[in-house]
């Protein structure tokens, strides 16, 4: 294959499969979900790789099948989306992180065969589904514990999910992730998630989520928020519910 304006084409399909693929990705490590931008971007462009080697390399070779590459892709990215589903008790964490990962495979594959429009459309209606049904969702659970009895419910709400943010300077940074990881090492909280985002003026944003046995276990919380926000070099200091969701 040397044809420079195949090797341009194909290049182009799998920089759309990689910019997709991370759009994607933008919205699960916003919420601190367990892929991110990274991870979706690699599974798009391997998926892109797969089937431009299929259409192309294999396409070549007249025994050859190259749907078949592309079957393999889609179930092979079934083993990576089950590295991110977790049991929690009675509860199924990551189904939806690790369907987001299947979709962005769908996705790249969709790019590497040529049909980046389809992509486009594909990557648009994910994003939508992860960000604009959200509120469906929660309105939905929040009919069925509101028709549930107090016993049922209370199951349900058994463990509620939330967010500490502190704003500290890029210098100590490292200090205050050490306070924060101390502030939340309780027998009530199980650390969820870390995330150091920078911020403006050289400022940094340590996240730290928790989830807590019980629901409204937050007076540890709001001590935390209390002594941290002592520290000179701490801007600001909150704390929020979370939502519990994949």
């Amino acid at each position: 294959m040397t044809d420079p304006g195949l090797i341009l084409g194909l290049a182009f399909r799998i920089l759309v499969a990689m910019l997709l693929g991370a759009a994607i990705g933008l919205e699960r490590q916003w919420r601190l979900r367990t892929a991110g931008i990274r991870t979706t971007a690699l599974v798009s462009v391997g998926a892109s790789l797969f089937v431009v080697m299929g259409a192309v390399g294999l396409g070549q070779d007249p025994g050859a099948d190259p749907t078949r590459v592309a079957a393999q892709v889609v179930s092979g990215i079934g083993f990576l989306g089950a590295g991110v589903i977790l049991r929690d008790g009675f509860d199924i964490r990551g189904l939806t992180t690790a369907a987001t990962l299947w979709c962005a495979a769908a996705i790249g594959s969709l790019a590497g065969a040529g049909m980046e429009i389809m992509a486009l459309i594909g990557c648009v209606a994910i994003i939508a589904t992860n960000t604009l049904l959200r509120p469906l969702g929660r309105f939905v659970n929040g009919r069925q514990r509101h028709g549930a009895s107090p016993q049922q419910a209370d199951d349900e709400e058994a463990a509620t999910d939330y967010m500490l943010e502190v704003v500290t300077s890029d210098k100590s940074e490292p200090r205050i992730r050490a306070m924060v990881l101390q502030a939340v090492d309780r027998p009530e909280y199980t650390l969820r998630s870390l995330d150091i985002r920078p911020g403006k003026s050289s400022q940094t944003k340590v996240l730290a989520g928790v989830s807590a046995q019980h629901a409204g276990s937050t007076a540890g919380l709001e001590v935390a928020v209390q002594r941290i926000g002592l520290d000179p070099k701490v801007t600001s200091s909150r704390w929020w519910p979370a939502e519990s969701d994949d």
